[in-house]
């Protein structure tokens, strides 16, 4: 159940393609069931969180994520790695590099209609979730500890305070936030530890 790719695939998903779209849109109402889907420490927490997320339009969240995701001038929570592991804030820094030679190694090939760099935390998540499934558990501790832990919670907690019309996104920032923790809880998992420049 820790390793079930449900979670990730839900969370993956919501950080990446528009909430209308055909990837999200039917993921919503699923929300109101996440906290029997994983071993949450605390799933009573998380059942209040998605009480309040699964009754939103999906219209009524368009331009929180053309804020967060598109940007209409500055990104408040940019979601990619290198802006935060990279001491320029640049894309396709470094740590890209090093995420896609990852990548190369796990055969993954990302074909995404956004041409953007494959760090960006949903694609991350998405990704977690094709190598669980290929039960490549020592290369999900590898994506896990090496390239989305170091930066993932400054990340959520941006998207967190993040002032937005609505409160999907900060929801599903401390649920993400939920969700990793326990990972790296109850998989013992050991961050690489990196300074964070955002």
């Amino acid at each position: 159940m820790l390793l079930d790719t449900t979670i990730p695939r839900m969370l993956g998903a919501c950080f990446y393609y528009s909430p209308q779209s055909e990837q999200v849109s039917p993921l919503i109402p699923l929300f109101a069931d996440i906290d029997k889907l994983f071993p949450w420490p605390n799933s009573n927490k998380i059942k209040s969180l998605t009480r309040k997320i699964t009754v939103l339009p999906t219209e009524f969240l368009q331009y929180d994520y053309s804020i967060l995701f598109e940007g209409q001038g500055a990104m408040p929570a940019p979601p990619w790695g290198s802006i935060y592991l990279d001491r320029e804030n640049l894309l396709l820094g470094e740590s890209t590099l090093a995420y896609r030679e990852f990548l190369v190694q796990q055969n993954i090939v990302l074909s995404s209609k956004q041409r953007e760099p494959e760090d960006q935390f949903g694609l991350m998540l998405l990704a977690l979730v094709y190598i669980l499934e290929q039960g490549h558990k020592p290369a999900a501790r590898i994506l896990l500890e090496q390239h989305l832990l170091p930066w993932a919670y400054r990340y959520l907690e941006l998207v967190q305070t993040t002032k937005l019309e609505n409160d999907f996104y900060s929801i599903l920032a401390a649920i993400a936030t939920d969700y990793l923790k326990t990972l790296q809880a109850e998989l013992k998992l050991s961050i690489t530890e990196l300074e964070l420049f955002h």
